[in-house]
């Protein structure tokens, strides 16, 4: 009987998707609406045109002249609203030579990235600690698991282009540096947490803006 039940669940809500996608093509992201765990609010149909399901953002070289010598140019919803709902998203990563995207991750998403400029070298580590490490060119290819730390970095002499495609509209990111560092956590607990000496931690909350 409790078997029963349980089919009839699944069955009521595979059918309830089914449904859901045959009456709904889209849902070009509204963010003048609420923001619920599927994503924003659906725009009106009758005012969506061509132009929510383009998006120009990631024409341009981002600025690398910073820190970690790189830019990440996005293309989430709601800025590229026509991606809302349909579980894609779209990056840009520019670096110069020696330029680093950290170790981050998305909660929400895996990621492909290929290599359109230079040499990346890529990598992620899994669960269990094990590392795997790649040397990208230009036209190759690398898969970054859902919620798996993962980095990029330009080993190369010249400037390196890539873009990536995310299993997600809007699949959130969060940086380890920043979330250590550019946070209020105290330093007396990043100490304990990480092993790293006071007069360390100190010195990169500085770099990162974060508070003692």
């Amino acid at each position: 009987m409790k078997m029963m039940i349980i089919n009839i669940f699944f069955i009521l809500s595979l059918v309830s998707s089914i449904s859901f996608a045959s009456v709904q093509d889209f849902c070009v992201a509204d963010p003048s609406g609420p923001q619920g765990p599927s994503g924003f609010s659906c725009k009106n149909p009758d005012q969506v045109t061509a132009n929510d399901f383009a998006f120009s953002g990631l024409a341009k070289a981002g600025n690398t002249s910073n820190m970690i010598k790189a830019a990440v140019t996005t293309g989430f919803a709601p800025a590229f609203s026509g991606v809302n709902g349909l579980g894609i998203s779209v990056v840009r990563l520019d670096l110069a030579a020696g330029g680093v995207v950290p170790l981050h991750i998305h909660r929400g998403a895996s990621e492909v990235l290929i290599v359109i400029e230079g040499t990346i070298r890529g990598g992620f580590i899994s669960s269990d600690n094990k590392v795997y490490l790649k040397t990208l060119q230009k036209g190759e290819v690398i898969v970054f698991p859902q919620g798996l730390l993962h980095f990029a970095l330009n080993n190369g002499t010249g400037p390196a282009l890539a873009f990536a495609a995310l299993g997600s509209s809007n699949p959130g990111v969060q940086l380890v540096p920043s979330a250590l560092f550019a946070s209020d956590l105290p330093s007396e607990l990043v100490e304990a947490t990480t092993f790293l000496s006071r007069e360390e931690i100190k010195r990169l909350k500085r770099v990162f803006g974060g508070s003692n």
